[in-house]
């Protein structure tokens, strides 16, 4: 069975979809879509966006604030089961996860927390410590548990926006980034630790080293023409699925926001 997923941070879903790029959703032929910061909870979307036909739809929005994070799964087949947010009550409310359970895969889609902005001193000055980085860490080692307990029962694929590069080829200016969030060196250890556990980096096993592939640029500085950019988007599959990668690629000619899809491809079974 072939089998193509995709997942995109489309950076409000309002509007993208507005946007001349959509077509990239509309002319999809993936089996499943994730999107990450959809930023909407369902009542304010069109039907198209909620009912498209051919598609089992759910959206996981955030119930702390309006307009915030919020992730959403776009699936041809129907899952086994449907869940939201983690189980661990201190780590939810955000929209930040949905779990499809399929007949031969735990699915994730994870909008990942960033660390938040630097605190600053009396003085104004920055001190190296970023708001949220506590909570962040406490999330991904809540989601850690989560999966190796769903992994007893059948193999993982989660994808989405790690906010995390895990290694220096994984971002354009490596040096000037090590005190930065998204490259401190407690988030990059995570990363370490979860590929040690079994869970594989699936653009890294197909491509290997290559240099100068993002899937984040900054609006701020028009850094996507220049290319400096970070890969903090991500597919990782349980060990037990590496035989059925087939392809995984980043699909930077997507525009839109500023992040691009990336893909997978399984052939399972």
């Amino acid at each position: 069975m072939h089998i193509k997923l995709v997942s995109w941070n489309v950076n409000g879903l309002r509007a993208v979809s507005a946007k001349p790029e959509w077509a990239w959703f509309l002319d999809s032929d993936a089996d499943i879509i994730a999107l990450q910061e959809t930023k909407a909870h369902p009542s304010q979307l069109s039907d198209a966006l909620i009912n498209p036909e051919g598609r089992f739809v759910r959206f996981s929005s955030s119930q702390v604030k309006k307009g915030y994070s919020g992730v959403a799964i776009y699936s041809r087949s129907e899952p086994l089961t449907v869940s939201e947010e983690l189980p661990d009550k201190d780590f939810s409310g955000e929209g930040r996860l949905l779990h499809f359970e399929y007949p031969d895969f735990h699915f994730f889609n994870g909008y990942f927390p960033n660390g938040g902005a630097e605190i600053l001193d009396d003085d104004g000055r920055p001190t190296g410590v970023f708001a949220r980085v506590s909570y962040k860490m406490g999330f991904f080692e809540a989601f850690l548990r989560y999966v190796e307990e769903c992994r007893k029962t059948k193999p993982i694929v989660v994808c989405g926006d790690f906010n995390i590069a895990h290694r220096p080829i994984d971002l354009a200016r490596p040096k000037q980034n090590q005190r930065n969030t998204g490259f401190l060196p407690e988030e990059r250890e995570f990363l370490d630790r979860f590929t040690a556990n079994g869970y594989i980096d699936t653009f890294r096993f197909i491509h290997g080293d290559e240099e100068g592939r993002y899937s984040w640029w900054s609006y701020k500085t028009r850094a996507r023409e220049k290319n400096i950019g970070w890969r903090i988007d991500y597919f990782f599959v349980s060990e037990e699925l590496a035989p059925a990668i087939r392809d995984a690629d980043i699909e930077n000619e997507v525009l839109g926001s500023d992040h691009c899809p990336v893909s997978l491809v399984l052939e399972l079974p």
